[in-house]
């Protein structure tokens, strides 16, 4: 498909300039409502863009020597724009669940020990204490 991971960057950059489909959306409220055309990459665009069949096959193209880099770059082009979607969005609920099929989490993991005949006793780090604590 690529012979060269210049020839795969340049097609990416393609899909930058010229590939990303582009949506209208209303914002505001009556009467200040206004539409706003705004560009909508995603991963799935990217690659049939580049002519891949699937997803699989585009992160399967990460394997391919001398490769990694173009790909794992692609990829992060478009986690960028998610992520900015969740400062200018009005509702983020989109991007948040793009980035969260990219890997990222916001769940909160808490670790403690304890046996079970004796209480948790938890101890407050002295950089969170407050006045009075």
């Amino acid at each position: 498909m690529y012979n060269t991971p210049e020839e795969l960057e340049a097609a990416i950059q393609d899909y930058f300039e010229n590939g990303i489909k582009e949506r209208t959306v209303i914002i505001g409220k009556a009467p200040n409502q206004q539409a706003v055309t705004l560009p909508v990459p995603t991963i799935t665009g990217l690659v049939l863009h580049l002519g891949f069949e699937s997803r699989q096959s585009f992160y399967d193209y990460e394997a391919k020597e001398g490769f990694t880099y173009t790909i794992k770059k692609a990829r992060t082009l478009i986690e960028k724009e998610y992520e900015e979607m969740l400062q200018t969005a009005m509702s983020p609920t989109g991007a948040i669940f793009a980035l969260k099929n990219l890997g990222w989490s916001d769940k909160q993991t808490i670790e403690h020990e304890g046996s079970q005949d004796k209480p948790v006793i938890f101890k407050l780090d002295e950089r969170f204490r407050t006045k009075g604590n």
